[in-house]
């Protein structure tokens, strides 16, 4: 009995020593993963119907109303209670990633295989709205991702970091930090423009795996329409 009561004790004083990404916190605000969506779906819309899967406005539609449905579940903030936000929200990140994969398969098939693409400009405005919507995909991938996702990062259920932020690694920051939507953006961002990790470390399998992936699109992407542009310029 006093063991039980000695090993509850030694619990409750590690999870209240414990940074606050291993503890049950409160949930992170949902308007920015939200307002991140919106634009990757923005974007969506303003691609040529060439670079679209299926008619230009379906995927967005789809992804609007997936969205919508989030966002009067947990309006303000991300809380567990509701198990079936998490397939909704993998859906939407499904249907989401669809649209990327069609759109730079197709991007690349044209631009290697000497189609005309218009003007130096439009090139690049087609190919940074390409590359930007990769940016946010992935960027919904890692956040979706690490530990479990957002639902499961609240309670603290997984002790082990998937990602590790610098945060994580100072003693009087990570009293009270842990992760939001933004810092995985940033992460999406300067993976996409370093092409390496910058700050923030990969320590899962997974999370290596797909930061070689965005890199590698990222790089293919930058590459092919930059040459694509000087070459109609000239």
């Amino acid at each position: 009995m006093e063991d039980d009561r000695l090993s509850r004790l030694e619990h409750d004083v590690e999870r209240l020593i414990a940074p606050a990404w291993r503890r049950r916190t409160q949930g992170e605000p949902r308007w920015p993963s939200a307002v991140s969506i919106l634009v990757l779906i923005g974007l969506q819309w303003s691609l040529p119907d060439r670079l679209s899967l299926g008619p230009r406005w379906l995927l967005p539609s789809i992804e609007v109303v997936l969205i919508a449905v989030l966002m009067a579940a947990n309006p303000r903030r991300i809380e567990p209670g509701r198990g079936w936000l998490r397939p909704l929200s993998l859906v939407l990140l499904a249907v989401a990633n669809l649209g990327n994969a069609w759109s730079v398969w197709r991007l690349v098939a044209e631009l290697t295989g000497g189609h005309e693409l218009g003007t130096a400009a439009e090139l690049l405005t087609s190919g940074g709205a390409v590359w930007l919507i990769n940016v946010l995909v992935f960027a919904v991938w890692y956040w979706e991702a690490d530990r479990g996702g957002p639902l499961k990062r609240v309670i603290g259920e997984k002790q082990q970091p998937d990602l590790l932020f610098p945060q994580m690694g100072i003693a009087q920051l990570a009293r009270e930090w842990e992760p939001q939507f933004v810092d995985y953006l940033y992460l999406a961002f300067t993976n996409s423009t370093a092409f390496s990790p910058t700050d923030t470390l990969p320590l899962a399998r997974w999370a290596k795996a797909l930061m070689m992936l965005q890199a590698t699109l990222s790089l293919l992407i930058a590459a092919l329409v930059v040459a694509k542009a000087v070459n109609a310029l000239q």
